[in-house]
């Protein structure tokens, strides 16, 4: 399966960062990619520069969604937007919770059901679903995320279970930390959050994860490159802590032996 085979490309999220360079990256084929996100202006500039076809539209929004994919027939499928609240599920909100499930999952779920019968139908696709390292490693305070994540990853893999027999790839892109503005959007924009997040960090750049989108379409058609995780060199997952009681809990007395 090369470029050659697919016409069509929705990407979500596509305003700034991966989905911005994943545009980019696919226009580039000769891809008729079409790039939804919530802004108007950087989406205008960024049809400028590519060609993509624009849609204001925020993924949430499922009538709007509805009707973008009854009127094109997408070949790929690049679920690409999503949000944040760092927090510690002890301090959870309802407000975040609903925005993440929505984001992350819930409009993940509703476009691959708008979009990939059709797809089984022509016996022809690939989607493209990023979720993260927070789906299958665990680290503070992003309990939310890593859930929403999660099932982007199973989702992921049941839909090659649901199109089994069908020529319809479905690849999960897992990155790890990479140098985009999304800890600005996620932590305030101030220089305080690059320093801590990107500056001095060796990182991959969204271009990278493109890249990595693009050597997955353009396997030959008998391989799916099912998953992916991409993080820095200098990014490990993992590693074992313990913590001391904050407080000593008193020992229970002996069970009374007399007889």
């Amino acid at each position: 399966m090369s470029f050659s085979d697919y016409r069509t490309a929705l990407v979500t999220g596509a305003s700034s960062g991966i989905g911005a360079a994943v545009v980019e990256r696919l226009c580039r084929e000769n891809i008729e990619v079409h790039a939804l996100a919530r802004s108007a202006e950087p989406l205008k500039a960024l049809a400028a520069k590519t060609g993509c076809v624009p849609h204001v539209i925020d993924v949430t929004d499922r009538a709007a969604l509805a009707r973008l994919t009854a009127e094109t027939e997408f070949d790929i499928l690049v679920n690409n937007a999503g949000v944040d609240r760092p927090k510690k599920f002890l301090e959870a909100d309802e407000a975040d919770i609903d925005l993440l499930v929505d984001v992350n999952l819930r409009a993940v779920l509703h476009l691959c059901r708008m979009v990939v019968p059709g797809m089984v139908a022509r016996d022809n696709g690939h989607v493209i679903n990023i979720s993260s390292i927070a789906g299958a490693y665990n680290f503070g305070g992003n309990s939310s995320y890593h859930a929403t994540k999660a099932g982007v990853s199973m989702l992921s893999n049941q839909l090659r279970i649901d199109a089994f027999g069908k020529r319809v790839r479905v690849t999960e892109i897992c990155p790890g930390r990479v140098a985009t503005d999304i800890f600005a959007h996620v932590h305030g924009d101030d220089p305080s959050i690059r320093e801590r997040f990107i500056d001095g960090f060796e990182l991959p750049e969204a271009s990278d994860i493109a890249d990595a989108i693009a050597f997955a379409i353009a396997a030959p058609i008998a391989v799916n490159i099912g998953h992916m995780e991409i993080t820095p060199t200098l990014q490990v997952m993992g590693g074992l802590q313990t913590a001391r009681p904050e407080t000593v809990r008193p020992k229970a007395p002996a069970p009374d032996q007399t007889p």
